[in-house]
């Protein structure tokens, strides 16, 4: 598979989106597929063929645009030493051009009245000066000249965009003899065009502001010398030691082997609170340290590191467009050849059936073209796409692409993981029942003692709890691990054992054990002759388990389920202290699969929750999948619709508000795009718009739906 990136040059609008791919899907024959990004201003052309770039340079430059491959592009852009004159010629020309109407208009008044220069007056009979005539053809071919090429291009092949529509209002205005106005229209739109490159511009900066969190340097600490020198992070190799100063962003990602520091990690996880980081902690590019000084042993190369995952995803995040993206373009590409019909409809049916002047409706008739152009409607969703993924990801949200932020507004039932998820995903000692000759330290030193040189899960538990409880180990010999059953050895001169109800029957068979009112594993501490009392371990609920059951029910989604292949007894005990809606226990990975689909048939919209690799099969059946706890593990970035860098439920309330938000600005850009055309077109059948009127309206349109879409940069999530 071969891929490609181009920058285009002229590419603004999404509108220019269609236009190439009219052009390059034929060049491109096979299984080529083309992903846009106007933000940036990028082409990527994938094909398992070879893909031959000439003749993609030259489809693109018979559109207008340019191809500049993309590395060449970024080098170029980063050169500060561009001369003024090709920088802002376009802005040049433009001040050129109002000047020429204005020289030409002073012309026209010294030698008429006003009503006769500003075009009140029958052209007719005042018949414009020569001068004025030469300075305004002068000003709409520099104004219109790429657009009349693009215009004449798109009219050969018979598809009309923006750029044929504002050529045929121009010619049409000079036709008329509106030659002022003509000149306007096409200094108008050309100023639309530049203003709208600055604001698109404006949203791909602040979009990439948001990204732009890996340091330039980093300090190496040479291994000979313990010398620091300042290189950059892609010279530093995976197994280096690096030293972050207070203050200091981290440059690569890696475990701490020296110091101790709190880091802000919210540019990676969104968590508000600095961490604290000790040796043996891991440390990601992009954070910031703190007051402390940092030696890390690095863990992965620049072009590896978490953040530059992050990076790549949310980058290529505007490939994956939602269904709202998808009706926009289809209906623009619609919506485009029918205002050309109306525009034409106009023109002609007022001075046929009603023996309207032919002059006024054609003039109405080139007001529908000017504000027929697409392109505030077109680029309105794509810029509150990119914009709601990437304040996301500043929060430790990590959204795959415009479907992903769509859904999670729709959902109607959500399904959980059990263990890891909503539960801490290790045991905890939840009781300590001693006998009457016991305290529940005396029974815990027993345990902990006997299973501190132990690594299973259940020993870990015990000794963890006597630990943080300050009890004090005692000495203990002959210890021996029994297979499935505990474990047993001498302590004060006693063989003690710890295990389970098998365990027990086996050493006491006589023993009546006691009720068991508590679900949990159960283990027993007990000798040869007397039964000392039990513990209740347990894999716990975590904290904000229940607050985010609450506060996903009052967003709207009142169906919340388990879905465990542990015992049925532990998943509802869990159920019960979530207050899940329902729970399903036993299942094997093919079985959540199934019950997934049972459950979309039922409710509709469905998101899964795990940890992104072992839910895997059930994240994918599921409308969108999100995987918990993702920092530091890059299955769950790679596999997951949705990340949540941290191990927060929270977040997937705030996903769901943010993504309503999202989808609210959307209706928002596209009921102003079209009310405002729907206006024009009432005031053109009113016979009262006028092409300036419709250019300012189409050019205002553009930049409010652009402002409004990078409001979500701000909004809190």
């Amino acid at each position: 598979m071969q891929r490609i990136s181009l920058k285009i040059e002229g590419m603004d609008c999404a509108e220019e989106e269609r236009i190439l791919k009219n052009v390059l899907i034929p060049l491109l024959k096979g299984t080529a597929k083309l992903e846009f990004d106007v933000l940036k201003g990028r082409l990527t052309i994938q094909s398992e063929n070879e893909i031959e770039l000439t003749p993609v340079m030259e489809a693109i430059s018979k559109t207008g645009m340019k191809g500049i491959p993309w590395e060449e592009a970024i080098s170029f852009g980063n050169n500060e030493d561009t001369p003024f004159f090709k920088k802002h010629l376009r802005s040049i020309l433009l001040t050129g051009t109002i000047f020429l109407i204005l020289l030409g208009f002073i012309v026209h008044l010294l030698s008429s009245s006003f009503a006769e220069a500003i075009g009140y007056a029958d052209s007719i009979l005042y018949p414009i000066p020569t001068p004025t005539l030469i300075l305004y053809i002068l000003a709409i071919v520099i104004s219109g000249w790429h657009v009349g090429i693009r215009g004449w291009r798109a009219l050969l092949r018979l598809r009309p965009d923006m750029n044929m529509l504002m050529s045929i209002a121009i010619i049409g205005a000079m036709i008329l003899g509106e030659w002022l106005e003509a000149a306007s229209v096409a200094v108008l739109f050309n100023f639309a065009l530049i203003l709208e490159s600055w604001s698109v511009g404006r949203a791909r900066r602040a979009v990439e502001s948001l990204l732009s969190l890996a340091p330039l340097q980093a300090n190496l600490i040479l291994a000979e010398s313990e010398q620091v020198v300042v290189v950059h992070p892609s010279e530093v190799s995976q197994g280096s030691r690096i030293r972050v100063r207070p203050g200091e962003r981290i440059p690569l990602d890696g475990i701490v082997t020296g110091g101790n520091s709190f880091v802000n990690q919210a540019p990676i996880t969104g968590e508000s609170n600095p961490i604290s980081k000790e040796i043996d902690d891991e440390v990601y590019a992009g954070t910031i340290n703190g007051e402390g000084v940092l030696d890390i042993e690095t863990t992965r190369s620049s072009d590896d590191t978490v953040l530059s995952h992050i990076i790549k995803l949310v980058d290529d995040a505007s490939a994956n467009r939602g269904k709202r993206e998808q009706w926009v373009e289809s209906f623009a590409a619609v919506y485009t050849p029918l205002m050309l019909i109306l525009a034409g409809l106009i023109a002609v049916i007022p001075p046929l059936l009603l023996h309207a002047d032919w002059s006024i409706w054609i003039y109405q008739a080139l007001v529908i073209l000017v504000i027929g152009c697409p392109c505030a409607l077109v680029i309105s969703t794509p810029v509150s796409i990119v914009a709601g993924i990437s304040s996301a990801a500043r929060k430790g949200i990590l959204i795959k692409g415009g479907a992903y932020l769509e859904l999670p507004a729709k959902v109607n039932i959500i399904a959980f993981d059990k263990t890891g998820t909503l539960t801490k995903g290790k045991l905890e000692v939840s009781q300590i029942t001693p006998t009457t000759n016991l305290t529940a330290d005396n029974l815990l030193q027993l345990a902990a003692s006997l299973e501190s040189s132990s690594s299973h899960p259940i020993a870990s538990a015990i000794v963890d709890m006597a630990q943080s409880r300050g009890v004090e180990f005692l000495p203990v010999s002959d210890v021996q691990q029994e297979g499935g059953l505990g474990v047993q050895g001498v302590v004060n001169k006693e063989k003690t054992f710890v295990g389970n109800d098998k365990f027990i029957k086996k050493i006491l068979p006589s023993l009546a054990l006691p009720e068991n009112d508590q679900m949990g594993i159960i283990v027993h501490i007990f000798n040869e002759e007397e039964y000392f009392g039990k513990m209740i371990l347990a894999d716990t609920i975590r904290e904000e388990t229940q607050e985010t059951f609450a506060e996903l029910r009052k967003v709207g989604v009142q169906q919340l389920v388990i879905l465990s292949g542990d015992n049925t007894e532990n998943v509802e005990r869990i159920s019960k202290d979530a207050e899940a809606s329902d729970f399903y226990a036993e299942l094997l990975p093919e079985q959540k699969v199934e019950k997934i689909k049972e459950l979309k048939l039922k409710y509709g919209v469905l998101g899964m929750v795990g940890d992104g690799i072992n839910d895997t099969p059930a994240m994918a059946a599921a409308d969108f999948g999100i995987a918990m706890g993702a920092v530091g593990t890059d299955a769950a970035i790679e596999t997951a619709d949705i990340a949540l860098m941290t191990d927060d439920l929270r977040g997937i309330p705030r996903l769901i508000k943010h993504s309503r938000r999202t989808l609210s600005v959307i209706k928002q850009n596209v009921i102003f795009a079209l009310g405002l055309k729907l206006l024009f077109l009432l005031l053109a059948l009113l016979g009262v718009a006028t092409l300036w009127m419709a250019v300012m309206a189409d050019m205002g349109a553009s930049l409010l739906v652009i402002f409004n879409s990078l409001r979500l940069l701000r909004m809190r999530i």
